[in-house]
């Protein structure tokens, strides 16, 4: 930022230099270096209120700098075994998200999300990973489930059944979900949905890619790669028409 005054800065003394070398015109000059002071005033002032910022967050400029260039940086994220739906050949758009069952924000998104798919299956390819946070102890459990929801081709379904019971996730919860989704082998579900070292090995994996791209927090969703902090229905239409 300190660069960006000290060019603009250069230019008003130019200019003021060019002005005082030439006669003709020396009004209209006149008018066009005020007119750029008050451009760099307005930049210093602006550079003040942002250092303010900064020092206020605790942020340096370098530190400014990488969560930019984090925003900014497009990732390739393989599916591994995320359950995948929509248009998967040729999307328009993919949208990866990165979820917990017990968050109660990602409950709130999550029909927001399942309309979605409904409107635009045949222009977006949705991918589900679990992040589940330290202190949601329940949501590990509810993944192996969704898993074993997965396994017989039910993963959509039970996942947004799961997400009105964010706050009572149990294996009684998990199986009546599953009833009501109509998963057939009801038994095989139950043996399934055991959290054991292969489900928890794939909920690290999921957590552990998401930690490497920067998800801090759920729900956390990354569009063609790139992460959305402000992401929204709105945004995706948007970005739809383009």
């Amino acid at each position: 930022m300190k660069s960006i005054f000290s060019v603009a800065s250069l230019v008003l003394v130019l200019s003021l230099t060019a002005c005082n070398a030439a006669t003709p015109g020396s009004v209209a000059s006149q008018s066009k270096v005020d007119s750029l002071a008050t451009v760099v005033k307005t930049m210093s002032d602006e550079f003040e209120i942002l250092k303010y910022g900064l020092e206020k967050r605790g942020l340096s400029i370098e530190q400014l700098r990488a969560e930019k260039e984090a925003d900014e940086k497009v990732w390739d994220i393989p599916d591994g075994q995320s359950p995948t739906f929509g248009n998967l050949k040729n999307p328009k758009l993919t949208i990866v998200e990165f979820s917990d069952f017990q968050c109660p924000y990602c409950a709130r998104i999550a029909p927001i999300m399942q309309d979605m798919m409904k409107k635009h299956g045949d222009q977006i390819k949705f991918v589900f990973k679990f992040f589940p946070l330290s202190f949601h102890k329940d949501a590990p459990a509810a993944a192996a489930a969704s898993m074993a929801a997965q396994k017989q081709g039910k993963f959509w379904e039970f996942r947004y059944a799961v997400a009105s019971h964010n706050n009572e996730l149990s294996p009684e919860t998990f199986e009546q979900i599953a009833k009501t989704v109509g998963i057939k082998n009801i038994e095989q579900f139950k043996k399934d949905m055991v959290l054991d070292s292969a489900k928890q090995a794939r909920i690290d994996a999921d957590f552990q890619l998401g930690v490497k791209i920067g998800v801090q927090g759920t729900p956390n969703f990354f569009v063609n790669g790139k992460r959305q902090d402000r992401f929204s229905p709105d945004m995706i239409e948007e970005m739809l028409k383009k």
